[in-house]
């Protein structure tokens, strides 16, 4: 970690022109929004949405075409990226996050009302796949405009820690979304529940998105990407830009991403089927998933400033070797419902293995790419890892599950070797901390992207 010998000249664009708790309070509330938004999709596609939107398919089709749709969020989310990463770096990171959080609602509002094909047929699961497909183009922009308003405007020494507030959104829109849907599934029957008690949840979201474009509005763009915007250095194809500069490193990169994409959505979503394969109340994973949801709270900062200590690289790796080694406790999540090794594998899992890799996500996928390019070069890394990894991560389990013998080791394989190549990936991959914010990777001999003088490594 750099710091000063003595006094140092800071330049703008290491200054915040926002306080950094309004700052911090948009990227997390924000990105809390929209993670509850696409996680109350998840929870219904295991759920309900099999016998409400396709019902006259055997179960496990059933099943299959409701991951399907929840795969085609994430198949959009690319789309997402790649657009509002373009206008991200050209105009601006705040109106991108204003404008994915407005998608995101209305996506999710929508869904809420949409007549099941019991009432209108096949025009049912059309409805629901478009609007999917709107939430996922709407989480695509998001997650790199919050990170980059946490990261840009943090202090130098602290750009993990402070990234991990957008990351935190995750499991408080996870902990948020299941933890209504337990609630609304414990206040009415099965049959009402079935009926209309599920979309309670997605007619909150309204309230939700006001909250949150509130918020967003009160924020400053950040002061990395003024600086770019003063000197008229934008870059006018950022994505050209980012292929031509970072070819080989954006594939080392996607990798580096895989082992966090599969493994949350298995532990999230996917895990209802297989608890449902294996006789696991409904109630009980719930639980069990909003608990670990909660731990997330605590244990992704933690892990996040770790790195801000250690490094990025060593603390990613750490999980990503974590999540190797555990791949095996499938076989004890199965057993959740019966005795305490199911619940510590589950949490353990989650806020040990996938939350190393994920905490200081923010700020390592951040400080690999310059000002320039940086919201293209960190969407199009995140968002096409998790269309072809996160998205199809539960069709893929649900496929083993079919495989007959002892399924949890298919699984077990499967999150293994995912995470052995996000070993090798981070191997490959340069330890950002430490270095300045405006420092651009592409061209290191830029005195505008070296260390300030007066600085030597601790």
């Amino acid at each position: 970690m750099s710091v000063p010998e003595g006094p140092v000249p800071r330049r703008d664009s290491d200054k915040p022109n926002t306080d950094i708790r309004t700052v911090l309070a948009a990227s997390f509330i924000g990105t809390t929004i929209e993670w509850y938004d696409f996680f109350l999709y998840g929870t219904a596609a295991a759920l309900v949405f099999s016998k409400l939107f396709f019902p006259s398919i055997s179960d496990i089709n059933g099943v299959l075409a409701s991951f399907a749709t929840f795969a085609i969020g994430y198949l959009a989310r690319p789309i997402g990226g790649l657009v509002f990463g373009h206008f991200g770096d050209r105009v601006g990171r705040k109106r991108m996050l204003v404008l994915s959080l407005l998608m995101m609602g209305f996506g999710t509002l929508v869904i809420g009302l949409l007549p099941t094909y019991a009432t209108i047929g096949v025009w049912a699961p059309i409805l629901l796949v478009t609007m999917r497909v709107l939430q996922g183009i709407g989480i695509g922009g998001e997650w790199g405009g919050a990170v980059l308003l946490a990261v840009e405007h943090a202090p130098a020494g602290r750009r993990g820690l402070y990234g991990s507030w957008p990351q935190m959104g995750v499991p408080a829109g996870l902990l948020l979304s299941t933890g209504v849907y337990k609630l609304v599934q414990g206040a009415t029957s099965d049959a009402s529940f079935l009926a209309w008690g599920w979309r309670i949840a997605f007619l909150l979201s309204a309230v939700l998105i006001v909250v949150g474009l509130v918020v967003r509005l009160k924020v400053a763009e950040s002061p990395a990407f003024q600086e770019v915007k003063e000197t008229g250095t934008e870059a006018r194809l950022p994505l050209i830009d980012v292929l031509k500069t970072y070819p080989r490193q954006v594939l080392i990169w996607m990798g580096l991403r895989a082992a966090e994409s599969v493994i949350f959505p298995l532990y999230t979503v996917f895990i209802f089927t297989y608890g449902k394969r294996i006789g696991i109340p409904q109630n009980t994973l719930l639980t069990a998933v909003i608990i670990s949801a909660a731990l997330g709270l605590i244990s992704i900062p933690i892990w996040a400033a770790l790195s801000d200590r250690y490094g990025r690289r060593v603390v990613y790796l750490s999980g990503a070797l974590f999540s190797a080694a555990f791949a095996t406790n499938w076989e004890r999540i199965g057993d959740v419902g019966i005795g305490l090794n199911g619940w510590i594998a589950l949490v353990l899992g989650i806020n040990v293995g996938h939350n190393l890799m994920y905490g200081p996500q923010a700020a390592f996928f951040s400080e690999l790419f310059g000002t320039r390019v940086r919201y293209s070069g960190a969407s199009i890394v995140y968002q096409v890892t998790s269309a072809f990894a996160g998205g199809l991560a539960p069709l893929i389990a649900v496929s083993l599950l079919g495989a007959g013998g002892h399924q949890y080791l298919f699984i077990a394989a499967y999150v293994a070797g995912v995470s052995l190549l996000t070993c090798v990936a981070a191997y490959y991959s340069p330890d950002t901390r430490g270095q300045r914010i405006d420092h651009d990777p592409a061209h290191p001999a830029d005195p505008a992207s070296v260390r300030s003088p007066g600085t030597v490594e601790v």
